[in-house]
């Protein structure tokens, strides 16, 4: 049982009252999972079958061998698209050799994932920032939605229409809707929210669902030829998986190969975009390399049991998610309850109204869409919102793994952008603070004289090959701008890092300040840069007496090399050493000291 508990860390916190959760959240699973699995297998040109194939084995397996612990592995519109769009060329779809090469394909991939979260090459997981998440989580709540309206409204848009080519049909269809289709939709809408505000515990997307279906049967009970009209989820083939293993050559494989990395990247992409969209809801600490060995291994497993292609999907991880699962065992639930729903239930499951499904996933849609946190993204960050905005935009208009990874090089440019212009900010003495703390001039709210002989600099960030242009800059505009400042105090706490570049840099701007009779010195720069700044000698050239540890030390041993004729004349009383220095070159001082 420890070792159990090692490898299902979850399994300890199985109750009665997560059982509960689970079991409901697993119901609902299993009925949005049979219709949708029926569309994707003819989708990607197989058997209807093989979409319920797909949502038992790959769906268990994935949960039990996985980190997340709401996603549930089944097949996907993306992944149907891709393999029918791979496949078609090689066989003719639906016959047996493209059913083989599917399910080969499905192998490969599979062991494709496995090696990747062996590897643990996870870690690029942690380059998908939280705002391409929103942006790709709020662009699918709106494909979700465009995609449910057309079962909502009783249409038949043509196979393969886009999202918006699906709102573009509602539009230009007005006279066509079914509504009794449209009746059953927004019944099993109000009966849903109805039921989350007063019976929030119970659950309410399954009992919503149930509504509609009552709602149907009064129409087909109360209008002639309701019956016929109603589109429902129709005859479900067996789910009891066979065990097949592909009958392919190795020629076979070696043309599948390419097929199989790109699906891999596909399957990939959605799975992490999925788990960690729902990992930042649920605040799960999701493991990267497991989830993904938990993938190969769904599709290793599953490929043996005559599921194709599958992955995390997102119809019904929402969904899974939403109706308050607590552990993978709602996904397990969902996979055995197909089993029994298709073997016991088959005449109750055919007669549930797509237009009732329609309108559960609206609610999944509606869930997703996080504008609270759109709004504080808009007001705390343009370029937050930026990158938000793009993966918005690029999920609804491209392949979803395509829209993440376009997202994610926006924020990755965004976050090269800002560390290679770090903040470079002059700084005084706030005469307001009895310790006389250092502040930055932009942040004191009141005119401020610098000292005309020593300037004070707080470096804000790391000083890199990619930084070097933007500080080299604003170095070179303060001896410019002010060329009476020949000593420059650098306070470095905030520069993590250097690198060869930056320390030319630093070298560089040592010597201009030398050269105008100056100086350069840092206050408490980091044990990695004092170690770059003594393994190139740059740390010798400079001498001793020009890193300080702290601001006082510093102060005291840079204020006696400023030019005592520039302090006569000065006004500016920058540091508490110009009133002392002040005192001892007024007219009569020595007078005073000798009769002292």
């Amino acid at each position: 049982m420890p070792a159990l508990s090692t490898l299902l860390p979850w399994l300890r916190e199985v109750d009665r009252t997560t059982l509960k959760a689970d079991l409901g959240a697993g119901l609902l699973g299993a009925v949005l999972a049979l219709p949708q699995g029926v569309a994707f297998a003819t989708l990607a040109g197989l058997p209807p079958q093989y979409g319920v194939y797909g949502a038992v084995v790959p769906c268990i397996v994935a949960a039990l061998a996985g980190s997340s612990r709401h996603v549930v592995t089944g097949p996907t519109n993306a992944n149907s698209l891709a393999l029918l769009a791979a496949l078609s060329p090689l066989a003719l779809a639906g016959s047996g050799p493209y059913i083989d090469l599917a399910l080969a394909v499905t192998l490969l991939v599979g062991l494709l994932q496995l090696t990747v979260g062996a590897l643990r090459l996870g870690a690029v997981a942690n380059f998908i920032s939280p705002s391409v998440l929103l942006g790709f989580m709020s662009g699918a709540a709106v494909l979700i939605g465009l995609y449910s309206l057309k079962d909502l409204f009783g249409l038949s848009p043509p196979l393969g229409t886009s999202a918006f080519g699906v709102l573009g049909y509602v539009l230009a269809h007005p006279l066509a809707i079914h509504w009794p289709s449209l009746v059953i939709g927004v019944v099993t809408l109000v009966a849903t929210l109805l039921l989350r505000r007063l019976r929030p515990r119970w659950p309410t997307m399954l009992l919503g669902l149930l509504a509609g279906c009552l709602s149907a049967w009064v129409l087909e009970r109360s209008v002639p030829g309701a019956a016929q009209e109603i589109a429902t989820v129709g005859r479900i083939p067996s789910a009891l998986p066979p065990f097949h293993l592909p009958n392919v050559t190795l020629q076979d494989l070696g043309n599948l190969s390419g097929i199989a990395v790109a699906l891999t990247l596909v399957a990939l992409g959605q799975s992490l975009s999925i788990a960690k969209a729902v990992a930042q809801r649920s605040g799960q600490r999701l493991d990267v390399n497991r989830e993904f060995r938990g993938q190969g291994l769904a599709n290793l497993v599953g490929g043996c049991f005559s599921a194709y292609v599958s992955c995390g999907s997102l119809n019904r991880s929402m969904p899974n998610f939403e109706a308050g699962a607590r552990t993978p065992l709602a996904a397990v639930f969902a996979a055995l309850l197909v089993v029994a729903l298709v073997a016991f239930g088959g005449a109750l499951i055919a007669a549930i109204p797509l237009a009732a499904i329609a309108a559960t996933l609206l609610l999944v849609a509606r869930g997703l869409l996080d504008l609270g946190r759109w709004r504080e993204v808009l007001r705390v960050s343009r370029t937050e919102a930026l990158v938000a905005g793009v993966t918005f935009l690029a999920t609804l208009t491209i392949a979803l793994d395509r829209a993440v990874l376009l997202g994610t090089l926006v924020s990755l440019v965004a976050y090269l952008y800002r560390t290679s212009h770090p903040a470079i900010r002059p700084l005084v003495p706030d005469p307001r603070t009895p310790e006389r703390r250092f502040t930055p001039l932009d942040e004191l709210g009141q005119p401020a004289q610098e000292c005309p002989q020593l300037k004070l600099v707080r470096v804000e960030g790391s000083v890199f090959f990619g930084a070097v242009p933007h500080v080299g800059d604003q170095l070179d505009g303060f001896r410019s701008a002010q060329p009476g400042q020949k000593h420059a105090l650098f306070m470095t706490k905030s520069m993590n890092f250097i690198d060869l570049a930056g320390n030319d840099l630093w070298r560089r701007e040592w010597r201009e300040r030398r050269a105008l009779g100056g100086d350069l010195y840092f206050h408490r720069p980091r044990t990695p840069v004092l170690q770059l700044f003594a393994k190139t000698g740059f740390l010798k050239e400079l001498g001793e007496g020009h890193v300080f540890s702290s601001k006082d030390q510093a102060l005291r041993s840079i204020y006696p090399r400023l030019d005592p004729e520039v302090c006569r004349t000065c006004t500016a009383r920058t540091f508490v050493e110009c009133a002392a220095r002040a005192a001892e070159q007024a007219p009569g001082a020595d007078a005073a000291r000798t009769d002292c």
